[in-house]
């Protein structure tokens, strides 16, 4: 018969189990107690997201990827903003909240200079230098129109305040407290704020925009876009510059506000290469660069001039050919680069046809033969680059009357529509410019109108712009003018090709650009300038278009 087998356990086993127990339970509490210590805890001394006022401090982020829609964010930002509550409402503040700093998009963008492509927004529905929608992180301030600047802001930084002042002073006041530093953003209608701080923000500047990616820029219409505040602008002054006629030179004549110097444009779907006098320079070696047309042409060939001054190391190597002096009274000037072999020209042609005289009955008057080019059009032929326009002085009386003013042959038209004698002026430019220029040889733009800016009245009738002191809203829209569905047509017809600058709507922002009472000195007080512009101003950013376009047909590939 089997012996039954014992049921006791053996001390030795016992001991070790026992050991086995106690280690698994001292090793389980020991993990348990260095997970808790290791892992931080979250408080909130430093954030204090009470509803109240919450100030969230954001000291280093990962930088975003500057492809994907978010928006990068370089330097350590303070934004302190304040949130209504409920009475019934926790002071304890959202996790969600501190989630919001990695998942939600950051509006705001602080760039050094040499880095930044963008300003603080213009085009916006409120027409403040921020934009509508302020938001870092998810923490969102609104700002209406108007601004004042409290230099007795809490922690010693300057209080940039909305809701208080006109935008004259808003602007200029602005441009102050960004030469200053620290800045604290309030909002006096919603009650929020919102500061932003950085050791080098004198070198810095707020840019609000959206991350428009590397699209094809070849496909971009650049004429669609917003001006925003560039840090890096003007690139030059009437200091630096000694080309600015006293018509163009606003500040010269006594402008105090800066800001009309600041703006940059900005297309919505890519970016434009900044100017860069010495390519632009480089482009030209050689070459005749020649601008055919009113006044408001040689606004732009000035601002050429001035815009190219950057890059001369010698200002005494740049010089008139034949010594003239820029003034409005002298229509031709050619200025010679010597030390890169080239020229920028500029040829007075209000319409781009002859100006003549002709018996009307028993009397000899003035004409327009919009079947002859101008007389000038010899000095035109050989230029490498022509850039043409004519707009400015259709809108004359005389020529929008069109009586016994348009000739053809020997018949002076009793009267004819302006807008059908101005086609036929542009199809005899056409007709010249398919003749006698060469395409292999020589570029050829035609700059559409620049856009003129009179309230109650026109130049001679007290029309006025010295209240505008900002770009209007981006919403804004006028009228495409006829006379560039003229040019666009007599374009899309002509056998060589043609460029198109297109700045009407880009100037049709920019009603504080103008001379207005900062004009000439010897006209009439009572006569505002809202037609021609200040330089620097919006004239440079035609030539930033010019320079663009030079590089795409020039280089065959566009240049950052």
């Amino acid at each position: 018969m089997e012996k039954q087998r014992s049921f006791s356990i053996k001390p030795i086993r016992f001991l070790v189990f026992a050991f086995t127990l106690s280690f698994s339970v001292i090793f389980l509490i020991f993990f348990s107690t260095w997970i808790v210590k290791t892992t931080p805890s979250l408080h909130l001394p430093t954030h204090n997201l009470g509803f109240n006022t919450t100030s969230l401090a954001v000291q280093t982020l990962r930088e975003f990827n500057t492809t994907s829609p978010e928006y990068l964010l370089k330097t350590s930002i303070l934004l302190r903003s304040h949130f209504e509550r409920d009475e019934n409402s926790s002071q304890v503040a959202d996790v969600s909240s501190l989630e919001g700093v990695q998942k939600r998009e950051s509006k705001i963008t602080v760039l050094k200079d040499a880095e930044s492509r963008d300003g603080l927004v213009a085009g916006n529905s409120s027409l403040n230098p921020f934009g509508s929608d302020l938001s870092v992180d998810g923490v969102n301030s609104s700002y209406s129109t108007n601004s004042t600047v409290d230099d007795t802001g809490e922690l010693g930084r300057v209080i940039y305040s909305v809701g208080s002042k006109s935008t004259g002073e808003e602007f200029q006041e602005l441009n102050d407290v960004m030469d200053r530093g620290n800045v604290v953003f309030d909002n006096s209608t919603s009650g929020k704020q919102g500061i932003v701080s950085d050791s080098s923000f004198e070198r810095q500047h707020i840019a609000l925009r959206n991350d428009v990616g590397e699209k094809n820029k070849l496909d971009c219409d650049i004429t669609r876009g917003r001006w925003v505040i560039d840090g890096s602008c003007p690139l030059y002054t009437n200091v630096t510059c000694p080309f600015i006629d006293e018509g163009f030179s606003c500040e010269g004549n006594g402008r105090l506000d800066k800001n009309y110097m600041k703006w940059r444009w900005q297309p919505h779907d890519c970016d434009i290469p900044r100017f860069n006098a010495t390519r632009m320079l480089e482009l030209i070696r050689g070459k005749r660069l020649v601008f055919v047309g009113d006044s408001i042409n040689r606004n732009q060939w000035e601002s050429m001039l001035c815009l190219l001054m950057g890059a001369v190391k010698d200002p005494t190597k740049v010089y008139e050919t034949r010594g003239r002096k820029i003034t409005k009274e002298r229509g031709n000037y050619c200025f010679k680069f010597e030390d890169y072999k080239c020229t920028v020209e500029y040829y007075l042609s209000h319409f781009l046809v002859h100006e003549s005289k002709a018996r009307i009955g028993k009397k000899r008057g003035q004409t327009l033969r919009i079947d002859t080019i101008d007389k000038g059009s010899s000095r035109w032929r050989g230029a490498d680059i022509l850039v043409f326009n004519t707009a400015h002085w259709w809108n004359h009386h005389k020529t929008k009357a069109g009586i016994n003013y348009y000739q053809e042959g020997d018949l002076v038209h009793p009267r004819l529509d302006v807008a059908e004698a101005f086609r036929r002026a542009l199809l005899t430019w056409a007709s010249w410019v398919d003749k006698y220029i060469n395409p292999r040889k020589t570029l050829v733009f035609f700059r559409s109108s620049a856009p003129s800016h009179f309230s109650g009245g026109q130049w001679n009738t007290g029309g006025h712009c010295r209240e505008a002191f900002q770009p209007i809203n981006e919403r804004f829209t006028s009228n495409y003018p006829e006379r560039n569905l003229v040019v666009d047509e007599i374009i899309r017809q002509m056998k060589n090709p043609v460029t198109l600058l297109n700045i009407t709507r880009l100037s049709d922002y920019r009603p504080d650009a103008h001379p207005s009472i900062y004009g000439r000195k010897s006209v009439n007080p009572g006569v505002e300038d809202c037609s021609h512009w200040c330089l620097p101003g919006v004239p440079d950013t035609w030539n930033e278009l010019l320079y663009y376009y030079l590089q795409l047909r020039i280089k065959g590939n566009f240049v950052d």
